[in-house]
């Protein structure tokens, strides 16, 4: 299956994006944008302080990072950036750190010592086309390199805002994000001796709000962090953020269920096979679904103190709601 653009994904992903708004046109941009920069800085070239660039090791972190991927995370950096006039390139330099660690995410957790998935994006994961020992090497490269742009003056010129963006990032990648996310949901599998965890819907809100939802919300704080917002609207973003993530990890959850391999990308029907925890195996499918639209309400009502300007951030709710892939 050949690799889609970010045209046509955003094209595919979802029916309607809503009431006349620039949404689908800004995603698209941002991706765009994103694999550009993503290629320039996967250069083959060494930078200042690094000996080289082993050729497979590219090779391997350029499959996982680029070509395809919606690239929201990027994008709402990019529109929560730009509620505070700052410049669109030093958004995307702090989108292109958090998709180093989301992609490095994905390379990880597709090995067959985590969830052993074949296809990811409609194409063999990095392990499958490449090696084990290579898709590790690859997303260890891509995390550490993430912290590498997050330092550069290219991203922002005040030290104290690289800081706090970085300290942000390695809180929702880490132990207490989505890493400590991960082997939560890891124990509810019952991957350990002690065997499977019976996790409730709480405990599955605090799993899926560190191993998915973490990173998501990094994405809207770091644009207050770049517009050096006031207290009040890092508040605002922070619960936006928050209901978004809790609501994209329903969502996937439902097209593990509902989904049709060829436009999800990547397997289905893992989830129920391998006795993960998630709030649709709890809830149901229509209480999960009636769940999503109430955070969808949550996620639009944080955003009322922006007004208008919020508009498109309002449509990737909806976007992440009824998403098809």
């Amino acid at each position: 299956m050949a690799t889609k653009t970010p045209k046509a994904l955003a094209a595919n992903l979802v029916a309607s994006a809503g009431p006349e708004d620039a949404f689908l046109p800004r995603l698209t941009a941002v991706a765009t944008d994103m694999e550009a920069l993503l290629d320039r800085l996967l250069g083959s070239e060494a930078v200042d302080g690094e000996v080289a660039r082993p050729p497979r090791l590219m090779q391997a972190m350029r499959y996982a990072s680029l070509g395809g991927g919606k690239r929201l995370r990027p994008f709402l950096v990019v529109e929560t950036a730009a509620l505070f006039n700052v410049r669109r390139e030093r958004a995307l330099m702090v989108g292109a750190a958090l998709e180093c660690v989301h992609c490095y995410s994905l390379a990880h957790d597709d090995l067959p010592a985590m969830d052993n998935d074949a296809l990811r994006r409609g194409q063999p994961t990095a392990h499958r086309k490449f090696d084990d020992a290579t898709a590790i090497l690859a997303g260890d490269g891509l995390l550490t390199y993430a912290f590498d742009i997050l330092s550069r003056a290219e991203t922002h010129p005040s030290a104290a805002v690289r800081i706090a963006l970085v300290a942000l990032l390695a809180r929702a990648a880490g132990l207490g994000g989505m890493v400590g996310g991960q082997m939560l949901d890891l124990a509810a599998e019952g991957r350990f001796a002690e065997g499977p965890l019976a996790l409730d819907e709480t405990e599955v809100t605090t799993l899926q709000a560190m191993k998915t939802g973490a990173l998501l919300r990094f994405a809207c704080l770091a644009g207050a962090v770049l517009g050096e917002a006031s207290a009040d609207a890092r508040r605002a973003l922070d619960e936006y953020g928050s209901a978004l993530g809790r609501a994209f990890q329903i969502a996937d959850d439902l097209l593990d269920v509902e989904g049709d391999v060829a436009m999800v990308g990547k397997s289905t029907g893992k989830d129920a096979a391998a006795g993960k925890a998630t709030l649709v195996g709890i809830l149901g499918t229509a209480n999960a679904k009636a769940h999503l639209a109430s955070l969808v309400t949550q996620a639009e009502t944080a955003l009322a103190p922006f007004g208008r300007d919020a508009a498109v951030l309002k449509a990737a709710a909806h976007f992440v709601a009824e998403r098809r892939a």
